[in-house]
C-alpha cells in the first residue's frame, strides 16, 4: 500500500489502477441535466410583483408565535426541556450518551461518556487497536446484533459485506447526477433510494431482509460516494469517469482510502486513524436528529431505503452532520487571520471577534464548541485527539493541531462571556474531524458522507429497535392556537 509515484496527480495515480472508465454514454453521472423552467419567483419567470407578497411573506404573520405562548402551554421546543435536557420519548438498549446528571430536577454537568451496548467507546477503540486490528466492523456487528462477535462471526460478517460490494447491473447507467454546485450527501441519498428499485422485495421489514439491506449499504456506499466525487471532478476537468475497482477483504477504512487513493496507496497508520473516526461516528444515541429521523420513519413501517435516505437528508443539515464543514472553514479562517498561532492573546482576540459576530461568517458561533448533551467533555473528542497526535507527528502537522487545541482551550471562556452564561462549554468531535480528514487527503465534500457511512450501523440498530421493540407510530401532539374565522367570498377580500 505504499505510494507508487509521488509525482503523479491524485487523478493520474487513480487512473493507473485497473479502474473501469466510463463515458457519458455509459452513465448518467456525467450528464448535466438542467431544469429549463426557472423558479416562479425569478426575474426570468413571474418575478415578485405586489400580488405575490402574501404568498412569499405570509409566513411571517402566522409562523412566528409569541414566546409567552410557548411558556403558557409548556411546549418542549426541539423536544427539549427548559433546562436543555431532552424530552424522554423512549427506552433503548443500544447506547448511552452521558454528559450530565439530574439531581433534584437540576442538570449537574459531568464528564462525557459514550457507552455502546454496555461498552465504553474508549475501551472499544483501545482494545481493538491495541490488538492491531480494525474496529469499525466489530462495533457495527455489536450495534446490529447486540453483542461482540467471536472470530468466526466477525469473519462471516465481513464476508457478507464483501459479497455485496459490486453495484447492481445497470445501476451506473441510472446513477444520480452530481454537479459542482450540488451536495454529495444529496447524491448519496438519491443513490440509496435508487437501490430500492434493484431489490426484489424492497418493502419487506423482516429482520433478515433488514440486516441484508444494511450489509449491502455498508458494502456499497463507499464506492457510491467515491463515484459521486469522481463524477464531479470528471465534469470539472472534462475527463471520463474512473470507477474504482472492488476489493475483497478490506475493512471499511481501507475501502474508503482505496476508492479515493487508488495507486497513490495508503499506510496502515492512515487506515487505522480513519477506522478510529468511523468507530467514533458509528452511534450516538436515539435523540440526535438523523437517528430520531430514522426512528420516526421506521415507526411508520416504511422501507429501509426510504428511512436511510431521510436520515442522510437530516445529517446533511448544517446544524447536524454538516457542521464539520463549517468547523473546517472556521479553522482555516482563524489560521489565515492569526499570524502567531502560539500567541494566546492574538488567538483569543480573533476568537472574541468571531463570538461577537464580527469575523468569519458573522453568526457569532464558534463552530466545534458546545454540545446538546456533553457539558464538561466529549469522549469522542478525547479519543480522536489522542490518535490524531500520532498522525500529525508523521505528517508534520503538529502546529495546526496545536492551533486547534488552542481554540479548544480558549473558546469556552470567550463563548460564555459573549453569551452571558456560566454553563460549561466543551469541544465536540467536529472540532477535530476536518483536521484528521485533511491529513488523510480526504476531499471536504466527502466529510459528511463518511459520517453517514459510519452512522449507518447505528441507524440500523435504532431502526430495528423501533420496528421490533417500540411497535407504535411516533405521533407527537401540536396544540392549536388559531382563531376561528368566517369564510369571506373572494370578491369581498381586501388587497
Amino acid at each position: 500500500m505504499a505510494i507508487l509515484n509521488s509525482r503523479l496527480t491524485p487523478r493520474e495515480a487513480r487512473a493507473r489502477v485497473a479502474r473501469r472508465i466510463l463515458s457519458s454514454s455509459d452513465t448518467s453521472a456525467l450528464l448535466h441535466a438542467t431544469d429549463v423552467t426557472p423558479m416562479p419567483s425569478s426575474e426570468g419567470a413571474l418575478g415578485r410583483p405586489a400580488a405575490s407578497d402574501g404568498l412569499y411573506e405570509g409566513y411571517a404573520r402566522v409562523d412566528r408565535l409569541p414566546e409567552e405562548l410557548y411558556r403558557k402551554y409548556d411546549v418542549k421546543r426541539g423536544l427539549r426541556n427548559a433546562d436543555g435536557s431532552g424530552v424522554l420519548v423512549g427506552l433503548t438498549t443500544i447506547s448511552n450518551v452521558h454528559g450530565y446528571n439530574k439531581v433534584g430536577g437540576t442538570v449537574v454537568p459531568d464528564e462525557g461518556d459514550l457507552i455502546i451496548r454496555g461498552y465504553r467507546i474508549d475501551d472499544l477503540v483501545a482494545q481493538t487497536h491495541g490488538a492491531g486490528r480494525f474496529g469499525y466492523e466489530e462495533v457495527a456487528y455489536l450495534l446490529v446484533s447486540g453483542r461482540l462477535p467471536n472470530a468466526a462471526e466477525l469473519a462471516d460478517f465481513n464476508a457478507r459485506i464483501d459479497s455485496r460490494r459490486e453495484l447492481p447491473t445497470g445501476y451506473l447507467s441510472l446513477f444520480p447526477r452530481t454537479t459542482e454546485s450540488s451536495s454529495i450527501m444529496n447524491v448519496l441519498a438519491r443513490s440509496t433510494l435508487l437501490l430500492y428499485a434493484f431489490d426484489e422485495d424492497p418493502d419487506s421489514t423482516a429482520a433478515q431482509h433488514e440486516i441484508d439491506v444494511a450489509l449491502s449499504l455498508l458494502a456499497r456506499l463507499p464506492r457510491i460516494a467515491a463515484i459521486a466525487h469522481e463524477a464531479s471532478v470528471s465534469v470539472a476537468n472534462g475527463d471520463k469517469l474512473l470507477v474504482p475497482p472492488v476489493r475483497q477483504g478490506y475493512s471499511m477504512a481501507e475501502t474508503l482510502l482505496d476508492v479515493l487513493r487508488g495507486a497513490e496507496g495508503f499506510t496502515r497508520e492512515e487506515a487505522m486513524m480513519l477506522d478510529v473516526m468511523l468507530m467514533l461516528h458509528a452511534e450516538h444515541g436515539g435523540g440526535n436528529n438523523s437517528t430520531f429521523t430514522t426512528r420516526v420513519l421506521s415507526s411508520s413501517g416504511t422501507d429501509a431505503y426510504s428511512t436511510y435516505a431521510a436520515a442522510m437528508g437530516s445529517l446533511k443539515g448544517p446544524k447536524h452532520g454538516g457542521a464539520n464543514a463549517k468547523v473546517g472553514a472556521m479553522i482555516e479562517d482563524v489560521a489565515a487571520h492569526v499570524l502567531r498561532w502560539d500567541d494566546d492573546d492574538e488567538l483569543a482576540s480573533y476568537l472574541e471577534r468571531i463570538a461577537a459576530g464580527e469575523a468569519f461568517d458573522g453568526t457569532g458561533l464558534v463552530y466545534g464548541m458546545g454540545h446538546a448533551v456533553y457539558t464538561k467533555s466529549d469522549p469522542r473528542a478525547r479519543v480522536v485527539k489522542r490518535y490524531a497526535r500520532r498522525l500529525a507527528s508523521l505528517k508534520g502537522c503538529e502546529e495546526k493541531l496545536a492551533l486547534i487545541e488552542g481554540i479548544e482551550r480558549l473558546s469556552p471562556d470567550i463563548v460564555r462571556t459573549a453569551r452571558g452564561t456560566s454553563k460549561p462549554i466543551c469541544a465536540n468531535i467536529d472540532l477535530y474531524t476536518g483536521f484528521v480528514y485533511s491529513m488523510l487527503g480526504i476531499p471536504a465534500d466527502l466529510y459528511t458522507p463518511i459520517f453517514a457511512m459510519a452512522r449507518l450501523a447505528g441507524w440500523t440498530a435504532h431502526r430495528m429497535e423501533e420496528l421490533y421493540g417500540a411497535g407504535r407510530i411516533i405521533r407527537p401532539a401540536y396544540n392549536s392556537v388559531i382563531e376561528s374565522k368566517r369564510y369571506v367570498p373572494i370578491e369581498e377580500r381586501g388587497e
